[in-house]
């Protein structure tokens, strides 16, 4: 389940893909737009920077902007640099791999099997989705479009 730090910080990225490329956004700024506790953003930036996802300016004419394009960050690279691995179980992990304790047998598990599937999927979904596109993402009547 992706985290109130994770929704946060996909939100704060949505923001910084709409800005005007290499134009900083203050950090207010971003949290009164989204509704986020700018305390919590300010950590949650720093875990941005510290992935290369976002770079900051001090200072006058200073704040945060995308380090690539938006349509060059994945969605699933942002999700896992604030959440961590993408699988609900540990031992569904392709890079974040750990056995469980109560298991007898792996390969016959059916819990870590279907739990293989949703961990395929969620990735398939998170890294082929740039940030540009989830920016442009709309609903209409409940079917998701994607504005060009």
């Amino acid at each position: 389940m992706l985290t109130n730090k994770g929704k946060y910080g996909l939100k704060a990225m949505v923001h910084l893909a709409g800005m005007p490329p290499g134009q900083p956004a203050l950090v207010a700024d971003i949290a009164a737009a989204n509704n986020i506790p700018k305390k919590f953003l300010d950590a949650i930036l720093g875990e941005l920077r510290t992935a290369r996802l976002v770079h900051s300016k001090k200072g006058r004419g200073g704040g945060y902007a995308l380090a690539k394009g938006p349509s060059e960050i994945m969605v699933g690279d942002i999700v896992r640099a604030l959440d961590g691995p993408l699988a609900p179980i540990a031992c569904a992990s392709l890079n974040f791999y750990r056995r469980c304790d109560d298991c007898s047998s792996e390969k016959t598990c059916h819990v870590r099997l279907m739990m293989l599937e949703v961990r395929a999927a969620i990735a398939d979904v998170l890294d082929h989705r740039s940030l540009a596109a989830m920016r442009d993402m709309t609903e209409t009547s409940g079917a998701l479009t994607y504005e060009i």
